[in-house]
């Protein structure tokens, strides 16, 4: 392997894609359909590097505070790292977070999605992607820690908008 296969990866995945239909294992080690959530409802998938650091944290915290206002507006929301069930179990509890988190320990949800690692830690990059209709509504290649829920409700608002 050269220096720059560690860089190398796929495009991003634009709006109006088709939404990765893939399955991964969640907090519980439950196998989770992507296709089946897509299928509920408008749905965010958001990757972060890892639980229970300081970003990572602010991030899903933010979403949890707002929780109740994005879940009304009809939102599921998966959280995707490459930790363990075991680590992300911990980390929902610690932070009483109210939606799933996806193990993605073999990488093939971040591959499937486009999200590129953090060269050389093996982690995904902080990437937030809204499904709805089974394609690619809205993405952030740079999503926010502490602003997370806001620009997620940013989102929304554009993305009714453009319906209108």
């Amino acid at each position: 392997m050269n220096l720059f296969s560690l860089f190398a990866h796929a495009s991003p995945l634009t709006v109006d894609a088709p939404a990765p239909q893939i399955t991964a294992r969640n907090e519980d080690g439950q196998s989770i359909s992507f296709g089946d959530v897509y299928a509920k409802g408008i749905t965010l998938v958001y990757f972060y590097p890892k639980a229970e650091t300081p970003g990572c944290t602010k991030e899903a915290c933010s979403l949890r505070d707002s929780y109740a206002d994005l879940h009304g507006k009809g939102l599921q929301i998966l959280g995707v790292s490459r930790d363990t069930p075991e680590a992300q179990k911990k980390f929902q509890i610690n932070q009483k977070l109210p939606f799933s988190l996806i193990a993605d320990t073999d990488g093939k949800v971040a591959e499937a999605f486009h999200v590129p690692m953090i060269p050389v830690v093996g982690m995904t990059m902080r990437q937030s992607f809204i499904i709805k209709d089974g394609k690619i509504a809205w993405a952030s290649l740079s999503a926010q820690t502490s602003g997370a829920a806001q620009e997620i409700q940013n989102a929304l608002d554009s993305i009714q908008l453009q319906q209108q």
